[in-house]
């Protein structure tokens, strides 16, 4: 199989958006339809989560699989790591730091009082309502 040079790969993944995803999109329905009101894009908040709760402080982010750890398991990968071998050495730094940075902002906004849900999004896309059902779980017990 040919490899693609790297300026191709640059330019597809720089056009890959990080707001108003397709799995963002769904959960934002989905919480919508159970009466969740949220805001979105908390840029005050650390990771700036997708979805926030600010009275009773819930946090809620949709992790693309590719860019935050979870494509080893869709691709049939033993392990992160066996996936991350697979990659140049730049994409597979950045995806490592990207899970660190995550676990940091996790830890931040737990300090902070606030509750984080992550949901991956190949799990918002097979079932976004129940993504949704288990925000208003926390939702309902934080309020």
């Amino acid at each position: 199989m040919a490899q693609r040079d790297k300026e191709t790969t640059s330019k597809i993944m720089s056009s890959i958006g990080s707001k108003n995803t397709k799995p963002e999109k769904l959960l934002g329905s989905a919480m919508w339809k159970l009466g969740l009101r949220y805001r979105k894009h908390g840029s005050n908040l650390p990771g700036s989560p997708d979805f926030y709760f600010k009275g009773p402080k819930i946090a809620v982010f949709c992790d693309g699989d590719f860019w935050h750890g979870n494509n080893w398991r869709l691709r049939g990968f033993d392990s992160l790591e066996d996936e991350l071998n697979s990659y140049s050495d730049f994409w597979a730094s950045k995806i490592r730091n990207n899970i660190e940075r995550d676990k940091r902002n996790n830890e931040e906004l737990q300090e902070m009082g606030w509750k984080v849900l992550r949901f991956w999004g190949s799990e918002i896309k097979k079932d976004a309502e129940s993504c949704a059902k288990k925000v208003q779980k926390v939702y309902k017990r934080r309020s």
